[in-house]
């Protein structure tokens, strides 16, 4: 199973279809970046969120980490 199929099944089977449709526009070329916080991530679960990150910079999605402080003010 390819790190994307594990991903979807993990997806599908805990509900989370917006990260499927993240996944699907990363895949599509529609998403071109993601905003997160480092210390938060996307996913509680560590592996998952390092796995998807992962994943998403090798569909071409550039990640940028803001501070929780740029977070807050926005």
């Amino acid at each position: 199973m390819s790190v994307e199929e594990e991903l979807l099944s993990e997806f599908e089977e805990k509900q989370m279809k917006d990260l499927i449709e993240m996944m699907e526009d990363a895949k599509s070329g529609h998403l071109k970046e993601v905003e997160l916080v480092e210390s938060i991530g996307l996913l509680y679960d560590q592996t998952l969120n390092q796995k998807l990150l992962t994943w998403l910079k090798e569909q071409g999605v550039e990640l940028i980490y803001v501070t929780d402080d740029e977070e807050v003010n926005e």
